[in-house]
């Protein structure tokens, strides 16, 4: 079922917003252990507007909330996953993310400072088999529409360190991606939100966030 919508959601790529009903819709996703999963409110709809706009994709302006073991997780081409604090997956819970996953779904994991120690371990309990790889910069994923031939834009410094994006493949499918030291979700969010991101920063985020998104939805 999930190829199916998958395929039909890139056989849609080229539509434009103006459609009078969505193609997909894009999904956060709510997990247990603590963390605040709910982080960055205007994240997820700054993104999606801007890919409306700029990939003429036709995704619903809203995102929505999904659960690991729901079963309306294997219907969204793209989850997003973000916060700060404590992560827990039942086994349950791994097993629905392993099936969404290696049936054609795509996990975009965003570390907002503080998530690395935790989201490691968990996607162990999903893919035992599998360790996050750092992906080179000539990974399809830094060359959509948009060109990142340094990979990841830094929108926020923590620690200082640089950006990486780290992935998980699965049989040759890069089937998530963690974007670590780099804060993508808070720089999609509302201009304003963080005084010290510029507007040029915003549009980075923004412009690799779409890349994420066509990656996801074309897999090439």
């Amino acid at each position: 079922m999930l190829k199916h919508l998958l395929l039909s959601a890139a056989l849609l790529f080229s539509l434009t917003a103006a459609s009078p009903t969505y193609s997909f819709k894009v999904a956060k996703l709510h997990y247990g252990g603590g963390g605040d999963w709910y982080a960055n409110k205007t994240s997820l709809p700054n993104l999606i507007s801007f890919c409306n706009q700029a990939l003429k994709t036709n995704i619903a302006p809203d995102e929505a909330t999904v659960e690991l073991d729901a079963p309306e997780l294997l219907t969204y081409p793209f989850v997003h996953m973000t916060g700060h604090g404590n992560v827990n997956f039942t086994a349950a819970e791994a097993r629905n993310l392993r099936r969404y996953l290696t049936g054609g779904g795509f996990l975009h994991i965003d570390d907002n400072y503080g998530l690395d120690k935790f989201i490691r371990p968990e996607m162990k309990k999903v893919f035992p088999e599998l360790e996050f790889v750092e992906l080179p910069f000539s990974h399809p994923i830094y060359h959509q529409k948009y060109q990142f031939p340094k990979g990841l834009p830094k929108v926020h410094e923590h620690d200082g360190k640089r950006p990486q994006g780290f992935g998980l493949v699965y049989k040759g499918r890069l089937v998530c991606f963690y974007s670590f030291e780099c804060d993508l979700g808070n720089g999609w969010e509302d201009v304003g939100t963080y005084p010290e991101d510029s507007p040029a920063t915003h549009d980075a985020a923004l412009r690799m966030g779409a890349n994420l998104v066509a990656y996801a939805l074309t897999q090439d």
